[in-house]
């Protein structure tokens, strides 16, 4: 908006001054000069000079020069022209301020004559100061509630200019709320206010900013600005306001105590006190939201200060009011609503109610044991529980309503195996993580009499020495019944049988309670060698249930019966043997022999023959073989003998203690043509027992030789099946190892098929054989009339004393009546170079630590058929090479094995043999039979029987 009063009256009082101030300075003679304010240094402003009335060429030489009281440096003379120009910046508001004149007073001063000149200089104004107000931002304070056309004043602007450049001009942007009020006191002073138009709302409109613009009357105009900063002061006209009418909040259960709940966004209109908000509880609040919250007075924060706990409250109306500071007060409300999250922290709780035990162990199945109910105090998932059974047995669970189950039976119970059982039973919620509760069920299995009474092995063997004590504890058999109390009680009886002509009572006895087996009577060996029968046990159970076991009692022989010598004829007695020798006949020939035999067996019936030296001979011509009892010749007879020979034979088994037999044998010496053809002849008065002893091993080699023959054809057969055939694994069954004896002169095996099996390569176990394989290697031409039985060392004829610790053990009797068994750790090998053979050196467990020992293999028992022979440190090598044992007896059986081996170029052509010599008990000898037939059977029975023991 302009506002300008220019008057008249002003103008023409300006212009009548000028032309006084002219008509002055031409009647004074001073000269008057004007220049504009701001001029550049070098601008014309007059030729003083000229003006003054002096010349150019006298300027100098009568030192002309223009003074100034302080502004000398603002004009200058040009002494060369006399022109008076601008030096300096001229400003008239700093020469003169806000007057209306302005000039700057010159003296110009002239020597010879002296001069001085007066020169005025008028300073022109120029518009170049702008309108300037005092402060850049003026600030108003107006209260929202002042009312319309309320006036409030506005300082104004200043201007460093004069006259027309100074003349100001005042306008207002924006101006909605206020419009621009100028009061004018005269031409240069004016007063602004502003004037209120519209009414003021703080909250609305808190401040306002205008622009005040002055504008001067210059050309080119100037303009200067000032800011307006109106702030509206508050009055308390608004109440607190919450940015929701209702606030919801989802909130855990398990929410720690402190826990924010909410912050409460509530706001005023008004500022100061007006603004200030307090929040509290409403007054209807109930106890428990105060006693699990607390709200914040200034902050509006709702905490919690308690436990919160779904299965009690799901959820909290909380009224909360807010308050201003104002006066009057005023207050608003709204509501919180808070709802409690359920969380999985509540586990499952188990019942078992309704036991039905205990339970027998014969129980159908599905029978009912137990019920089970679950329940959680969880909602939702976290409130679904399932059951599950560990371990998994012979139980399950069957679902009958909603978290209600039946432990039931699935499958049949054995007590024997399990007794009891542990069954946990598992509830587990679906929450995450899941919760679970366990209970224990102990279910007791009732015993049912479903097990008999078993024994350890359906057979035992028991071996007695004979001659024991009558009611000597012999065996104690222990059954054991998998049932439970009366169910288990076990009692022990015979099984009645006959012996014999006797009841099996009348010889053994059994103790009913701890099985004990008692002899009642002594047993007799060579009576009664094997007693079996069978014990019964059976349980009290109802019914009761029982088993047999079947005992094996072998009677083991004791040395109680001395050698008994044979007669030497048919009508012999047991007294002395006579017979008649020719004087001519050499060195090793055969005179006599003396027989016996021993009612014992096996080395109890082991004989040897010593001849006992006469006294007063120096040395007898005649020897006896050590377990052959052939006498014979020690070198040729000559004269000097005598006619008559008298020799003692101590007859010795190898028992312990040994029995001794003593046999006389009379030698009557003659000359050659007293002598008898044939010593056959002399020997023809064999009794009828030997002939048939000699018949029966001869059927039983050539019985032995067929079946070994059979026997390896069928295994070379076998094999070469199996070397066509792929290899499988696994040598043989689980059979016993097979007697193989291998030698330089051959191989040989023997056995008695009782649950033993030879097993041949790698394939199936075979049955048992007897095998002859001669492989005679060519030996020395030694005839058998020129053997020396002193310093032969090879193969002879005549026998070789065993090793001097051979001994009769218990182990060596518990192989009585079993068959000879040597395993992979006995087997007898020879080298492929040539026989390298260690025959076996028998010896019981005695403490000499240089003798070798007989012992039934690791873990056989007492009924074991196979037994390993070793070498002692003493003893480590028997006979020389490609040398066999002269006998070789079966411990326990009445079979003497003798094994020999004739020159290759001998008289007599023999191979390989083996002569089963079989013992005769005392108490079961043979009548003698009688007639021509008998007496040849005899001399043949002599024949065969001198040909197999040489």
């Amino acid at each position: 908006m302009l506002f300008s009063r220019r008057g008249g009256k002003g103008a023409g009082r300006l212009l009548l001054s000028l032309l006084l101030l002219a008509a002055w300075k031409a009647g004074s003679g001073q000269v008057h000069y004007s220049v504009s304010e701001e001029a550049k240094h070098g601008t014309f402003v007059g030729r003083i000079a000229q003006d003054l009335g002096l010349e150019l060429a006298e300027l100098v030489p009568r030192l002309f020069r223009v003074g100034s009281k302080g502004r000398g440096d603002l004009l200058e003379v040009n002494l060369q022209n006399g022109i008076l120009f601008v030096n300096s910046r001229i400003d008239r508001e700093e020469l003169c301020g806000r007057s209306l004149e302005c000039s700057i007073h010159l003296e110009v001063i002239v020597e010879k004559p002296p001069q001085v000149f007066h020169v005025e200089v008028e300073v022109k104004d120029i518009n170049d100061n702008p309108p300037v107000f005092r402060e850049r931002e003026q600030r108003l304070f107006i209260p929202e509630s002042r009312l319309l056309d309320s006036r409030f004043p506005v300082e104004g602007a200043s201007d460093a200019d004069i006259g027309t450049n100074a003349l100001l001009t005042y306008t207002l942007i924006p101006s909605d709320y206020f419009s621009l009020d100028v009061q004018a006191t005269d031409e240069l002073s004016k007063s602004l206010s502003l004037e209120l138009r519209k009414s003021l709302d703080r909250e609305e409109t808190p401040e306002l900013r205008l622009l005040l613009t002055a504008t001067d009357g210059g050309k080119p105009e100037l303009e200067g600005t000032v800011q307006l900063l109106i702030t509206v002061l508050d009055v308390n006209d608004n109440p607190p306001l919450f940015a929701q009418a209702v606030y919801r909040v989802h909130l855990l259960e398990t929410a720690a105590n402190g826990t924010l709940v909410i912050a409460l966004n509530a706001s005023d209109a008004d500022e100061g006190v007006n603004g200030e908000i307090v929040f509290f509880f409403g007054k209807d609040v109930p106890l428990n939201i105060k006693k699990n919250f607390k709200i914040d007075s200034s902050s509006g924060e709702i905490r919690l200060i308690g436990r919160l706990d779904y299965e009690e409250t799901k959820s909290y109306e909380i009224q909360v009011k807010a308050v201003d500071k104002g006066s009057p007060p005023m207050s608003n409300h709204c509501k919180v609503l808070v709802k409690v999250l359920d969380v999985n922290d509540n586990a499952p709780e188990l019942a078992v109610t309704s036991l039905s035990l205990p339970v027998r162990e014969d129980a159908p199945l599905s029978t009912v044991i137990a019920f089970v109910s679950v329940s959680d105090r969880d909602s939702g998932v976290n409130g679904k529980v399932t059951c599950s059974l560990m371990p998994h047995g012979p139980f399950k669970l069957v679902s009958t309503f909603k978290n209600y189950y039946s432990l039931v039976l699935d499958s049949a119970l054995d007590r024997e195996s399990v007794s009891d059982y542990a069954v946990v039973v598992t509830a587990r919620d679906g929450g995450s993580p899941a919760l679970s509760a366990t209970t224990s069920v102990s279910v007791e299995v009732a015993d049912v009499n479903d097990n008999a009474p078993a024994f350890a092995q359906p057979e035992y063997t028991v071996f007695v020495k004979e001659n024991n004590p009558p009611g000597c504890h012999i065996f104690t058999v222990s059954a054991r019944d998998a049932d439970a109390q009366e169910n288990a009680l076990v009692s022990y009886s015979l099984v009645e049988r006959r012996v014999g002509e006797r009841a099996l009572s009348s010889y053994v006895s059994v103790h009913a309670e701890s099985g004990k087996v008692y002899a009642l009577q002594p047993l007799d060996h060579e009576e009664l060698e094997l007693l079996q029968f069978q014990v019964s046990a059976r349980d009290a159970g109802v019914p009761p249930l029982g088993s047999n076991v079947t005992l094996q009692v072998f009677v083991l022989d004791e040395n109680d019966n001395a050698p008994a010598l044979l007669p030497p004829g048919s009508g012999g007695g047991g007294g002395a043997v006579s017979q008649l020798v020719a004087r001519s006949v050499g060195a090793g020939h055969v005179v006599a022999k003396v027989r016996a035999v021993d009612a014992d067996s096996g080395y109890n019936a082991w004989l040897s023959y010593e001849l006992q030296p006469a006294s007063g001979v120096a040395r007898s011509p005649f020897r006896v073989g050590l377990y052959t009892g052939e006498i014979s010749t020690t070198r040729a007879l000559d004269e000097a003998d005598a006619p008559r020979q008298r020799l003692l034979v101590l007859v010795t088994d190898h028992g312990e203690p040994a029995l001794v037999a003593t046999a006389t044998v009379l030698l009557s010496l003659v000359d050659s043509g007293q002598a008898p053809k044939t010593p056959s002849r002399m020997l023809a008065g064999t009794t009828g027992p030997e002939v048939a002893l000699v018949d029966v091993n001869v059927y039983l080699i050539i019985a032995i030789c067929a079946v070994s023959s059979l026997l390896v054809l069928t295994l070379l057969l076998y094999m070469a099946l199996r070397c066509s055939a792929p290899p499988t694994e696994g040598a043989c069954g689980p059979g016993k190892p097979t007697l193989v004896c291998s030698s330089a002169v051959g191989s040989w095996s023997y056995s008695q098929q009782r649950r033993q099996r030879v097993c041949s390569g790698d394939g199936p176990p075979k049955t048992d054989l007897m095998a002859f394989s001669p492989s005679l290697p060519p030996g020395p031409n030694i005839s058998e009339g020129n053997e020396h039985p002193e310093t032969n060392s090879g193969l002879s004829g005549n026998p070789r004393q065993p090793n001097p610790d051979w001994r009769y053990s218990a182990s060596l009797r518990a192989g009585m009546h079993s068959s000879v068994h040597l395993e992979e750790a006995g087997i007898l090998r020879a080298g492929p170079g040539g026989p390298d053979q260690q025959w076996p050196t028998v010896s019981s467990a005695t403490p000499e630590p240089e003798a070798g020992e007989v012992s039934p293999p690791v873990g056989a028992g007492v009924n074991s058929n196979s037994w390993t022979f070793k070498y002692g440190p003493g003893n480590p090598k028997q006979s020389g090479p490609g040398e066999l044992p002269d006998k070789f007896i079966i411990p326990g059986s009445p079979a003497i094995i003798s094994i020999r081996q004739e020159p290759t170029n001998s008289q007599i052509d023999k191979s390989d043999f083996i002569t089963f010599g079989k013992k005769e008990e005392t108490k079961k000898k043979k009548k003698k039979k009688k007639g021509n037939k008998t007496q040849e059977k005899k001399e043949k029975g002599n024949s065969t029987t001198d040909n197999s023991d040489q």
